[in-house]
């Protein structure tokens, strides 16, 4: 089985057992308590991420279970480059780019006191990511995306500190490694393996996987605050 593969399964059964605990929620001890919240800050560009956590769902279970989402801009790679390796050798036209990754991330989540940390916890699960870049290239006539859809793990530290009630700031720190994916863009598509598709002559993954900034080792800087419910 490719890793991919093996990973899309690993993270379906993971969130499979988060919504059933979430719509199955026991009457009887153990009682699940539920918390959500947004964070803000780096993660190759400036992003965000919203997430759902929910702890005490089995009893003497010593691990929370965290679904989240995120979105950041991104750098997307050379235009130039890109528009050669994916499209052709023109270069006319002002070249224009812009770049978006929206990640989806599952976390295993266990308290620690590392670093003398009250509330502190270290996490780790898989990631996807869908990656976009696009380049334009104004009076040239080309207008393309590059895209990539990958898979990956994540580790992390993270830790709490209480505001007020139920609401907590939240720092955190991690790093996500996502293996090679495939880029298309422009009917043009190049794999890790070797299985281009209409790839242009004298090109291969190597060479698109420079020119564009697919996310690979990915280092998480982050801060937000937590609603935990009652």
């Amino acid at each position: 089985m490719k890793m991919g593969q093996t990973m899309k399964t690993a993270m379906g059964v993971m969130v499979l057992l988060f919504l059933m605990v979430l719509t199955t929620g026991a009457k009887e001890n153990p009682k699940p308590e539920f918390s959500a919240g947004l964070n803000l800050g780096y993660y190759g560009g400036f992003g965000f991420q919203a997430f759902g956590k929910i702890a005490k769902f089995a009893q003497d279970f010593p691990l929370e279970a965290r679904l989240g989402i995120g979105y950041t801009g991104v750098e997307p790679g050379s235009a130039t480059d890109a528009r050669r390796i994916f499209i052709n050798d023109a270069t006319n036209g002002i070249p224009e780019k812009s770049g978006k990754l929206w990640d989806f991330r599952f976390d295993f989540v266990y308290p620690t006191d590392i670093l003398g940390l009250k509330r502190g916890y270290f996490f780790g699960g898989p990631r996807h990511s869908r990656f976009t870049g696009n380049f334009k290239f104004v009076g040239g006539n080309e207008d393309f995306d590059v895209t990539s859809h990958q898979w990956g793990i994540g580790i992390g530290l993270e830790s709490y500190y209480l505001v007020r009630g139920n609401i907590d700031m939240v720092l955190t720190a991690g790093m996500d490694y996502y293996f090679s994916g495939k880029l298309y863009g422009h009917d043009t598509s190049y794999n890790p393996d070797g299985t281009d598709e209409n790839g242009r002559d004298g090109y291969s993954y190597d060479d698109a996987d420079k020119a564009i900034s697919q996310p690979k080792l990915e280092p998480r800087l982050m801060m937000g605050f937590s609603y935990r419910f009652d």
